[in-house]
């Protein structure tokens, strides 16, 4: 039988609104027994039922898979999957020319705690909750049994997403299927995915449309893609006409592997260059007025609310730089990935970093995630993606 977790009275406002989590402070009793990853039912301070979904110990107690029932059916997930696969169709993502997309963002397809990003006939998951670490052989064999979706291989990678007070030790592997080769296809344009010890599940498909937004830019400028990763930007912008594309990270795997991929959509094309060594120092030492068009997209500044002090101070100072040393004309793509930063306090960092620069800054574009990265209404914390496109004077 389901365990049954109450709510302390006035608390169930969020749930009547159909946010997915309950928060500790909201819980008036947590039954004996219960385990970490358990499916459990929340219901009021009055015993009506609210709804289902997983237990974990935390600020988080529970997130909601299902509103308004005491347990899931046992097509949820495949029902779940198949609304989500629908919506990436009607999203027109899933053509010749583009195999890689996003079909599960946790709760922006209402399934807290489960990320699966698709690589042709790959999908890669990510559990960041033990509830849907439990259930992964379930969300595998679901994902297989998707009509149309083609997905042969299921690489389950949670060793970094899981709560580590969890204690649960996920092995990375193949839950369906192997290793059948690693590249996928966005826009036309060919990448190597390593999800076997990348970042991620591999590649930032969050940034797809941005990056096709910078291919319009791209012709005849300079180019510099700071925190290249795997060189997604770098590749768009050849494409585009660059004159010329320096890519930079710390990472000798990171540079790597944007070699491997330029060389796979760019064969022994002299434009690009990459350059192994920290961000701030190459900012720092770089001629002035070299570069017209800068990427600025790093790692998350800020994991968590109490690092927004710190991560602030860096998105001014990365951003201070580049207004310092872009060409008179030059258009800057920045980025935020941290979820804890907003977009107000984002912005605030950037227009403070140009008024400190002295430099006319007019914004071009306001960037957020794509389609298949969306936002439950219910839940605006799903918004994590920040961008603007500045035109430098």
């Amino acid at each position: 039988m389901t365990k049954i977790i109450k709510l302390k009275p006035g608390k169930e406002e969020s749930v009547f609104r159909h946010h997915p989590w309950i928060f500790s402070g909201a819980v008036s009793n947590i039954p004996e027994g219960i385990e970490e990853g358990d499916e459990v039912c929340v219901s009021s301070s009055k015993g009506d039922i609210l709804g289902t979904g997983h237990y974990q110990i935390g600020s988080i107690t529970v997130r909601i898979l299902e509103f308004g029932t005491d347990h899931l059916t046992e097509d949820f997930y495949a029902r779940r999957l198949e609304s989500a696969y629908r919506l990436r169709e009607n999203l027109n993502l899933i053509r010749p020319d583009n195999n890689c997309y996003r079909l599960v963002h946790g709760e922006g397809d209402f399934l807290p705690g489960l990320v699966v990003d698709i690589y042709g006939d790959t999908a890669v998951m990510q559990a960041h909750s033990p509830g849907m670490h439990f259930a992964r052989h379930k969300i595998a064999e679901a994902l297989t049994m998707i009509p149309n979706a083609r997905i042969r291989n299921v690489y389950y990678k949670s060793d970094t997403t899981l709560p580590y007070k969890a204690h649960l030790d996920p092995d990375n592997e193949y839950l369906i299927g192997s290793y059948d080769g690693n590249i996928a296809i966005e826009n036309g344009l060919q990448f190597n995915i390593d999800w076997l010890k990348g970042q991620k599940t591999g590649f930032f498909v969050d940034q797809r449309e941005n990056r096709s937004l910078l291919e319009r830019f791209a012709s005849g400028r300079t180019v510099l893609n700071m925190f290249c990763y795997t060189g997604g930007f770098s590749v768009y912008a050849m494409r585009g006409g660059a004159k010329s594309v320096d890519s930079v990270d710390s990472s000798s795997k990171a540079a790597a592997l944007t070699d491997a991929n330029i060389m796979l959509n760019f064969p022994d094309d002299s434009r690009h260059h990459t350059y192994d060594t920290d961000a701030f120092k190459f900012l720092a030492d770089m001629e002035k007025d070299k570069y017209d068009l800068i990427i600025l997209d790093p790692p998350a500044f800020a994991k968590h609310r109490s690092a927004i002090k710190n991560g602030l101070i860096g998105y001014r100072k990365l951003n201070a730089k580049a207004f310092e040393k872009i060409k008179k004309g030059g258009v800057l793509f920045t980025f935020s990935c941290s979820q804890a930063i907003t977009k107000d306090m984002f912005r605030m960092a950037v227009f403070t970093a140009a008024a400190k620069s002295g430099r006319k800054v007019r914004i071009l574009y306001q960037l957020s995630q794509p389609a298949d990265h969306p936002v439950d209404i219910s839940h605006p914390e799903g918004e994590y993606l920040k961008g603007l496109v500045l035109y430098v004077e």
